[in-house]
């Protein structure tokens, strides 16, 4: 999420800094050339929306529109720059931070669209303007953040600061402009100045090949199948998507399973055909290294190498050290700490459940007269399904029919918040959708007051780009007097026109962990736009996230939106119980897949320049970083292998340990908040108050302690993942 050009330096994995920027706003752009002919009066990125809370006019933005725009806001971001740098006057918190923070209207408007729709529903024009923008932008920011004259402003009041006569939130701002400068490379030489300038324009334009080329691997990866005899065990709309997919490919007759970006791929408990099952893990975990135009090899082992640079620019030994020292977590060796703690019990709990999986293999070959074999990683999920079925007399397929989409959406996710902040839903069909399959909510205070616009969009598409996310259009800020336009996706399969969307419990708790997102950014009660929202350090947003997990399962939600989406029959207490009784089963496999992508992306960001692997080395590279943090467990490989790793090509390098990070705040909050009753106004209320409605405004750690009264400890996490015994259970 974008708010204004200097905000995003925050949340940039290569810090906002480049070449100086006026001759790369518009002169010489294709694209730019292209929309030459677009006015300023025809062009709603221009302005203001005049929808609610500024709501965009998606019916009436054109691709065409966004060149220019991007051209124009660039410019006059850059004269507001020069007129703050330039400003004869001694340098104040008003004709210097808030003038900062009223800059880039324009620009961060247009960008903030582009950035949405080209993540949600992209097509070749939006793929162009990004390749050709990205290095752009960074050149603009770093125009701005590598200004000698802006900053010696920006200094001097940060020296002075405890004379301004500021309160928290602003003395606070003073201090992080100067932290995103000098991260930034404000204090660098003039020689190095142009060699980070350098960096970051190469950097912006690999990691939009890499992205691009992810998603163009996703499609291109899909498994084209011949009979539906191969497909045993999918339901009949899966199979009917499998064949309408098909015909869109001119692959008439045939079937198509597609991927999503994840190694794990959902169908895979339901395919019987074993050939099968191995044929998509193949292709899945294949993605991105198999030597075609859209190779990310070479592509991510370019950007390590950049990132080592910058880093080593900036004083430090590698891009881990940098990223780290301005978290939550510090340092390297408390990042290294905690997950190595992890890592032995997770694996140990893995290849428990796979003496568990192999049993089961066994015994049904036995059975059937034939041979066994020996567990892979494309039999972990079919088996998983098996093992669950058999210990806890159920599977997907039983629970499906009671958790239909929209009413998890509405009498699930919505009835949470409703019961534990009193914020109440309407929705809203005059507003114009970027797409079709969305669906948009005003959302109002307990007093009827306005709070945010939601929108809400869940299906996977091939113009989509993999997970599940947030992102917010209009961010609330006291300043500029705007509430909070936030939006929530996912990649849920699309069933066949007529039929019901039936969630998995893993689908119906992402859209409880998006939400905590969304509602992170609509409580945001702050002044300056800086700090709205989900502006905290990358190992504390998915705290709040992780946090509203727990209403999925909270036994009066749960019987609140867990319905048979045909009879409206409440899901049977006994099953219930069985769903929250396996609440932990399965968590070896899980931790072991996060920690394993986690600790390759330490790996990675930890090697010093000269140790970084060339592009022939990366999937070797890979294999030892797994080697070396005992994760070498091939039934469980990691939920992202480096090619498709699309989190370390973003805000999370050297940050994806953030959820693991995050979820030791989450299962404290949690042990708090079952621990002084519960689903509460009173706890929904102090939760707001004291920790989702600051934003970025104070320290991430201090709004923890200022919830819970106590610092973090790692045994209630351990517990929650079934990595420990769990004291009250021991006590019955």
């Amino acid at each position: 999420m974008l708010k204004h050009p200097l905000a995003a330096a925050l949340c940039a994995v290569l810090a906002v800094s480049a070449l100086p920027a006026l001759a790369q706003t518009g002169t010489g752009s294709t694209t730019a050339q292209a929309a030459s002919a677009q006015r300023p009066a025809d062009n709603p990125l221009f302005v203001e929306s005049t929808l609610d809370l500024q709501y965009p006019h998606f019916d009436r933005i054109q691709d065409a529109h966004f060149a220019p725009a991007f051209d124009a806001g660039m410019a006059e971001n850059l004269r507001e720059i020069e007129a703050i740098a330039r400003n004869r006057e001694a340098p104040t918190f008003e004709n210097t931070i808030i003038a900062l923070e009223r800059s880039g209207k324009l620009l961060s408007r247009a960008r903030v669209i582009f950035g949405s729709l080209n993540g949600t529903d992209t097509n070749d024009t939006r793929r162009k303007i990004d390749a050709e923008y990205a290095p752009k932008f960074a050149a603009h920011r770093d125009a701005i953040m590598l200004n000698p004259q802006l900053f010696a402003r920006i200094d001097t009041l940060y020296k002075n600061v405890g004379n301004l006569g500021l309160d928290a939130e602003s003395q606070r701002l003073v201090e992080r402009y100067h932290t995103m400068f000098v991260r930034a490379g404000a204090n660098l030489t003039e020689a190095q100045k142009q060699e980070m300038r350098r960096i970051n324009a190469e950097s912006a334009r690999l990691g939009t090949t890499f992205s691009q080329n992810v998603l163009a691997e996703v499609n291109d990866s899909a498994v084209v199948v011949e009979t539906r005899e191969e497909l045993d065990g999918l339901s009949d709309a899966q199979i009917a998507a499998a064949a309408a997919e098909a015909k869109t490919r001119g692959l008439d007759g045939k079937y198509v399973i597609t991927l999503l970006n994840t190694t794990g791929q959902p169908v895979l408990p339901q395919v019987n055909n074993r050939a099968l099952r191995e044929r998509i893990h193949t292709a899945s975990v294949n993605r991105g290294s198999r030597g075609n135009q859209y190779d990310n090899t070479q592509v991510i082992a370019d950007i390590l190498k950049l990132r080592a640079e910058r880093a080593n620019l900036m004083g430090y030994p590698n891009q881990a050290t940098f990223i780290l020292e301005d978290s939550t977590a510090g340092t390297v060796e408390a990042v290294n700490s905690m997950l190595g703690q992890l890592a032995p019990a997770a694996v140990a709990n893995a290849r428990q459940e796979a003496a568990e999986l192999q049993a089961m293999i066994d015994r049904e070959q036995a059975a059937k007269g034939e041979p066994t074999f020996q567990l892979e990683p494309w039999d972990w999920a079919y088996y998983t399904e098996k093992v669950r079925q058999d210990k806890y007399s159920f599977d997907d397929a039983q629970i499906k029919p009671y958790f239909e989409m929209k009413n998890v959406l509405e009498n699930g996710v919505f009835f949470a918040a409703t019961q534990f902040y009193g914020i109440t839903f309407r929705e809203r069909t005059d507003l114009p959708k970027y797409h079709p399959d969305t669906w948009t909510y005003d959302v109002f205070n307990e007093d009827g007051s306005p709070l945010a616009i939601f929108i809400f969009d869940p299906y996977a598409r091939a113009s989509k780009r993999g997970g599940a996310w947030m992102n917010s259009y209009v961010s609330q800020s006291e300043l500029e007097g705007t509430l909070t336009v936030t939006a929530n996706h996912q990649n849920i399969p699309k069933p066949q026109a007529g039929q019901p969307t039936l969630l998995t419990w893993d689908e119906v708790t992402t859209m409880f962990h998006e939400f905590g997102h969304s509602l992170h950014g609509m409580f945001s009660d702050v002044k300056y736009p800086f700090f709205s929202g989900t502006s905290v350090p990358r190992d504390f947003v998915e705290f709040p996230s992780q946090v509203n997990e727990m209403w999925a399962d909270w036994p009066s939600i749960l019987a609140n939106y867990a319905k048979h989406y045909q009879t409206g029959e409440a899901m049977p207490a006994e099953l219930i119980e069985r769903v929250q009784a396996a609440a932990k089963f399965n968590q070896g496999f899980a931790t072991t897949e996060y920690l394993g992508a986690a600790m390759l992306d330490q790996y990675l960001h930890q090697l010093p320049a000269d140790q970084l692997p060339s592009g022939d080395q990366v999937m070797a590279t890979e294999a030892a970083a797994l080697a070396a943090a005992g994760l070498d467990y091939p039934p469980v490989p990691p939920r992202y292998r480096t090619p498709y790793f699309s989190h370390i090509n973003g805000g999370y390098a050297a940050g994806y340990y953030a959820y693991i990070w995050s979820e030791v705040l989450d299962a404290n909050t949690v042990q708090w908040i079952e621990q002084n009753g519960g689903l509460t106004r009173a706890n929904g209320d102090r939760l707001r108050s004291t920790l989702l409605s600051r934003g970025g405004s104070k320290d991430a750690k201090q709004l923890f302690v200022d919830f819970t009264g106590a610092e973090p400890r790692i045994e209630p996490l351990l517990i929650k993942r079934g990595l420990a015994p769990d004291p009250a259970e021991a006590s019955n």
